[in-house]
């Protein structure tokens, strides 16, 4: 077994941006006094956290609080960090900066739990991260000098996720939570996509499966190396999923999760945090990356469940951002090799986020905020849109299907296009050999290779004569059958670019942006949940199937002399695990002689369902 010891900060730096100041240096440490502080919760357990208070204090300040699993540090009397607050315009106004580490993580007490279920109806001694959000905001608002009596909560990723646990049974001081890629599910954010297991994360099943005894400063977890750059070969020359136990043991409690609960059981049920939005008091503004390769389900969701349970203010920001992009400040926006604008994040946190928080924290009285429903950059045209609605209202419904000869068509047809699948040459989500915690470019990434291989069908329109708009969720339903038991199905849309297409600064040397193949948005369902996450269930061979995939939203126009794409697919290495293709109980638990090439089918009356704008 090979284990490599990375330093806190370069695995942090893999699951959080680092703010960045664009023009002049700001010393945090001239401006702001810091104290370090254990805040004792409900049950006793004390929590460790650090509080920035602005030196001046001829006025009071809101907190603004980020509770996270990945460290509060620097830790120590005189140990400042280089900036603080969602963005440098919040931190140099000044306000009061809160950051705590989460229960059983680094220099707080008791035990982690990761995704930790909410307990509703708490009584006594109970907690869950909703509770402690609330002791932590009781105890900030008695004991810090200063204050105005004003909270915010906000945080990328899995700090995302505690943001949207504070909003459930939230302190009455609580008036502004920024939830920012947040987590909603892990069955269908990070680690799982629709039960299909994402190896991508494999690695970092060490940042959350290992225990730690007592409060620390050092990382007490280890890091498998695979020993090269090919991680596609790596997963390959693995097998199966069960020889990863060679890297973790039982003492990787979350590993164990993982293997014992393939199904949607009441384990993962419990932990989601989307059932319990309802009847939301603080104001909320959910932010996410379009191309985020993370965390999609958990933004959109939030914000859709929040506006049907709840009659709060509630508004979503989805710009051309990779994960956490918008939390930095890079004057050429791109991802990948597509570039979609300049400054697009400065303009965020100036004009949006920091209006969001200095409204419900600074300001008095009950006035509207100048702010949209829903700020949603079009990926297309390269623009930003603001909607009164989301999804829009006006929109239309546009069906395109599946037909023969490769096109994309507008009535069904009784084509039928089939493909072998084969577990020892699956298709890979990208070109690249490069081995990465979660492979951000590929949402954006060429797709040429994939469509010349002959596991990958495609269909594709004419050259569009006009523009057009897609936007909101997309709906893929595929009539698909195999000679198998057991398939995954993948379907992706892309943009083709003209032949002519000009190059961006951005476009890696061995590529051309002629014909380009933008993926644009993708999305796979492992078959055998195909009626139910609860209760899985095989195919029988040969039989036409139904297999419904939702797709999360876009916002993109196609523009004239563009081509709209779609491929079809059962693989996606390494990117999710391999389907055996044979049905067994649970694919953490196949063997070697289950995986099996098929022969899989996908019928013409299976169609792709848009949202069009006029």
């Amino acid at each position: 077994m090979k284990l490599l010891r990375f330093s806190f900060i370069l695995l942090f730096l893999n699951f959080l941006p680092v703010l960045t100041i664009a023009q002049e240096d700001y010393n945090v440490k001239e401006h702001y006094n810091k104290t370090e502080v254990d805040i004792p919760m409900r049950d006793g357990t004390k929590l460790h956290t650090t509080i920035y208070s602005p030196k001046d204090t001829s006025q009071e300040y809101p907190i603004i609080m980020q509770r996270t699993p990945y460290s509060s540090r620097p830790y120590g009397e005189g140990q400042f960090r280089s900036l603080i607050g969602p963005n440098e315009y919040l931190m140099k106004e000044g306000n009061i900066i809160v950051y705590q580490d989460v229960r059983g993580r680094w220099m707080s007490e008791g035990k982690y739990d990761n995704m930790r279920a909410i307990i509703p109806n708490k009584s006594g001694a109970e907690f869950d991260e909703s509770s402690d959000t609330y002791d932590t905001i009781e105890w900030l608002i008695d004991n810090v000098d200063n204050n105005n009596g004003k909270v915010g909560t906000w945080g990328i990723s899995y700090p995302g996720h505690y943001a949207v646990a504070s909003l459930v049974d939230a302190h009455p001081a609580l008036k502004a939570v920024s939830p920012q890629a947040g987590i909603g599910d892990f069955f269908f954010d990070d680690f799982h996509h629709n039960g299909a297991y994402l190896l991508s994360y494999w690695r970092a099943t060490a940042l959350f499966g290992y225990d730690k005894t007592g409060p620390t400063t050092e990382a007490w977890y280890d890091l498998p190396d695979l020993g090269t750059e090919d991680q596609y070969q790596f997963f390959l020359d693995v097998g199966p999923l069960s020889n990863l136990d060679e890297y973790y043991g039982e003492d990787n409690v979350f590993w164990q999760q993982l293997k014992e609960h393939p199904n949607y059981d009441e384990f993962w049920q419990s932990r989601g945090i989307i059932q319990h939005l309802e009847d939301i008091e603080p104001a909320v503004m959910v932010v996410g990356g379009l191309f985020d390769a993370e965390d999609l389900y958990g933004p959109f969701n939030t914000y859709k469940k929040i506006e049907e349970t709840s009659d709060n203010y509630n508004i979503m920001v989805f710009g051309p951002w990779s994960h956490g992009d918008w939390a930095r400040q890079t004057e050429r926006q791109s991802v990948g090799n597509v570039y979609f604008g300049d400054n697009l994040s400065e303009d965020y946190q100036r004009n949006i986020e920091t209006k969001f928080f200095n409204h419900f924290l600074k300001e008095e009285g009950d006035g509207q905020v100048d702010l949209a429903e829903a700020y949603v950059y079009d990926t297309g045209a390269r623009a930003w849109n603001s909607y009164e609605n989301w999804p829009p209202k006006d929109a239309e419904s546009k069906v395109f299907y599946l037909g023969d000869n490769q096109k994309l068509t507008q009535e069904a047809s009784e084509n039928e296009e089939t493909f072998v699948s084969d577990p020892k040459k699956p298709v890979s989500y990208n070109d690249e050999i490069k081995a990465v915690f979660t492979p951000r470019e590929y949402m954006t990434g060429d797709q040429r290779f994939a469509g010349r291989r002959p596991d990958v069908l495609v269909f594709e329109t004419e050259v569009l004569e006009e523009d057009m708009k897609l936007t909101g969720e997309i709906m893929a339903r595929l009539k698909v059958a195999t000679t198998g038991t057991a398939a995954d199905w993948v379907v992706k849309v892309i943009d083709v670019y003209p032949p002519d297409a000009e190059n961006y600064e951005e476009t890696m040397d061995h590529l051309d942006m002629g014909n380009y193949h933008m993926m644009v948005r993708s999305e796979v369902m492992r078959g055998r949940f195909r009626n139910s996450f609860e209760n899985p269930e095989p195919f029988v061979a040969n039989e036409k199937t139904d297999v419904n995939i939702t797709l999360q939203d876009i916002n993109h126009t196609f523009k004239k002399g563009h081509k709209l794409q779609i491929q079809v697919q059962s693989t996606w290495f390494p990117l999710i695990d391999l389907n055996p293709q044979t049905y067994v109980p649970n694919i953490f638990k196949a063997e070697e002689e289950d995986f099996q090439k098929q022969t899989h089918s996908v019928f013409g009356d299976s169609a792709i369902e848009f949202s069009v704008l006029k």
